[in-house]
């Protein structure tokens, strides 16, 4: 039992890999795409909203299976809602660290002198 749910998650993994939130998630964590973080967070939104609607349908009678839809809204919106703070973060250290490193280029390639900087 164990060796075969290994092995569908192992498969259920490289499936979801190419989950349309998986490859925006994949696109913001890029170095040109740090800035697209907080605008993404905006996306839960319609995520919540989808929830909210089966929740409903289930609440007046409708199937049950509409609890799997739930989980996989609310799921993706949570993941939309956390990369806007981390992809600020990592924005945040790409810069600094390209500022801190920009003097060094500068000195490297014979632009400038210690004393002009």
């Amino acid at each position: 039992m164990l060796r075969t749910s290994v092995a569908l998650s192992a498969r259920g993994h490289g499936v979801l890999r190419y989950t349309p939130t998986n490859l925006l998630l994949n696109a913001i964590r890029t170095r040109r795409g740090h800035k697209w973080g907080i605008p993404a967070m905006l996306l839960a939104v319609p995520y919540l909203y989808a929830a909210a609607i089966c929740t409903t349908i289930i609440n007046d009678g409708g199937p049950g299976w509409l609890y799997l839809l739930v989980l996989l809204f609310v799921r993706n919106a949570f993941k939309l809602l956390w990369i806007g703070p981390v992809s600020l973060v990592q924005l945040i250290r790409v810069r600094r660290n390209e500022l801190g490193s920009r003097p060094l280029a500068l000195l490297g390639t014979g632009g400038a002198s210690r004393e002009e900087l």
